[in-house]
C-alpha cells in the first residue's frame, strides 16, 4: 500500500528552490542525503520517509528494516487472514448443510431393524386387531382336495329289499293296513326266478294257529311277525311235556285268494323244522289235518336266521297245488331247535321275527 497519502509528494526537481535561495536556510548534511535517496528500479528521487516509489511502486531500500511497522500494515494482514477465515468457515457450512439434507442409507437401515424389536408403549392408544391375510386362491386348473371335517357315515345296505303290494285300503274290521316295506334279509334269491314284490299285508292279517288249544300265555303278538321290523317278533313258547316237539304255528288271512309263489322268513331261533300249507277255504280250518290244507312245501330243517320258502318245490301234487290261488297261509312249526328247548323251570320259545308273502309273476 501506497504511503503517498500520508506523505504528500516532494515538488519536482524544476520547482524546487535554488540552493542558497530566500525560499529557506541552506540544507543541511541530512538534507542533503534524505534529497540523494532514489529508486533502485527507475532512479526516481525519494523523499525522506517515503517508502515506495511513486512512479514504479518499488519499495525503497530498507524500508521495511529500518522502520517500525505500522498499523496499516497490522490491517491489511488482518483483513486477510478475516477473509482467509470467512471462507472457511462458509465452506464448512455449506458441506455440512448439504450432509443433513439427505440422511445416510446405513443410518436409515439400522434404524428399520432396531424400531421392531423396541416398540415405543402406547398404552393409552387403542390397537387394532391385526387381520389375518386372505387365504391364497388356487389356480384354476389345479385339482384341489376337500376333506369333510365330520366322516360320513357309511349307510348299511340291506340285501333283497322288496316293497309289498297292498291288497286292500282297509284292513278287516276298517283298521288302516301296514304301509312299511319289509326285508326279506338275507334269504337265498331263487335261481332264474324274478324277484316279485312282498305283498303289503293288513296289520290283522297276522294270528296265532293253535289248533291243539294251548295257553294262550304262551303266544306273543302275532302281529309283531308282520310290523317291517325285524327286532320284534311273534314267540311260542315250548311245551316241557313235548319239546322239543311242537304242534303250533303262524297264519295269514289275505282276505281274498291270491297265487303266492314264495314265503320269506325271519327268525331269531334257527334250526326250526317248517312247512307251508295254504287253503281257499272260506274260513280257517280247525285243525292243520283238515282237507282244506295243501301242502305247499316238504317239511323244512331252516338253519339260516333269513330263509326264503319257494312253494311248489317237491313233489309233483305240490308243483300243481302252488299254481292255485289260497286265502290262507300257515307257517306250521313241528319242531323247535334244539338250542331252544329250556328246561321244566325254564321253558324255551321260538320266534318268527317277520314272515314276508311274495305273489306269483303274471304270465
Amino acid at each position: 500500500m501506497s504511503t503517498a497519502l500520508a506523505d504528500p509528494p516532494a515538488a519536482p526537481a524544476e520547482q524546487q528552490p535554488p540552493a542558497g535561495s530566500d525560499g529557506g536556510a541552506p540544507p543541511s548534511a541530512d538534507d542533503r542525503g534524505a534529497a540523494a535517496r532514489t529508486c533502485a528500479n527507475c532512479g526516481a528521487p525519494l523523499a525522506d520517509g517515503q517508502d515506495w516509489c511513486l512512479q514504479c511502486g518499488t519499495g525503497a531500500p530498507d524500508s521495511l528494516a529500518s522502520h517500525a511497522p505500522t498499523w496499516r500494515s497490522g490491517a491489511v494482514v488482518l483483513t486477510a487472514l478475516a477473509v482467509l477465515v470467512a471462507g472457511a468457515t462458509g465452506a464448512a457450512y455449506a458441506a455440512l448443510s448439504k450432509g443433513s439434507s439427505k440422511a445416510p442409507p446405513a443410518v436409515t437401515t439400522v434404524a428399520q431393524a432396531v424400531a421392531p424389536a423396541t416398540p415405543a408403549p402406547t398404552p393409552s392408544t387403542p390397537t387394532t386387531p391385526a387381520v389375518p391375510p386372505a387365504a391364497p386362491t388356487p389356480k384354476i386348473g389345479a385339482p384341489t382336495t376337500i376333506k369333510p371335517a365330520i366322516p360320513l357315515p357309511k349307510i348299511p345296505v340291506t340285501p333283497n329289499v322288496t316293497p309289498k303290494v297292498p291288497l286292500s285300503t282297509t284292513g278287516a274290521g276298517g283298521a288302516p293296513p301296514v304301509n312299511a316295506p319289509k326285508s326279506s334279509g338275507e334269504g337265498s334269491p331263487v335261481v332264474g326266478e324274478a324277484h316279485p314284490q312282498a305283498l303289503m299285508l293288513d296289520t290283522n292279517a297276522a294270528q296265532t294257529y293253535n289248533p291243539y288249544s294251548y295257553p294262550a300265555a304262551n303266544f306273543g303278538d302275532p302281529s309283531l311277525a308282520i310290523d317291517g321290523d325285524n327286532t320284534t317278533g311273534w314267540t311260542a313258547t315250548l311245551d316241557p311235556a313235548v319239546a322239543p316237539k311242537m304242534a303250533e304255528g303262524l297264519v295269514i288271512d289275505l282276505n281274498t285268494a291270491r297265487k303266492l309263489a314264495a314265503v320269506a322268513l325271519t327268525t331269531a331261533t334257527p334250526g326250526m323244522t317248517v312247512q307251508v300249507y295254504g287253503s281257499a277255504a272260506a274260513t280257517l280250518p280247525a285243525s292243520i289235518t283238515d282237507p282244506a290244507w295243501v301242502a305247499l312245501t316238504p317239511s323244512l330243517l331252516e338253519h339260516k336266521r333269513h330263509a326264503r320258502l319257494v312253494l311248489g318245490r317237491g313233489s309233483a301234487a305240490m308243483v300243481t297245488a302252488a299254481k292255485r290261488p289260497y286265502r290262507f297261509i300257515t307257517l306250521w312249526i313241528s319242531r323247535a331247535p334244539a338250542a331252544s328247548v329250556g328246561t321244566p323251570t325254564a321253558p324255551g320259545h321260538v320266534t318268527v321275527d317277520e314272515l314276508e308273502l311274495f305273489a306269483a309273476k303274471k304270465k
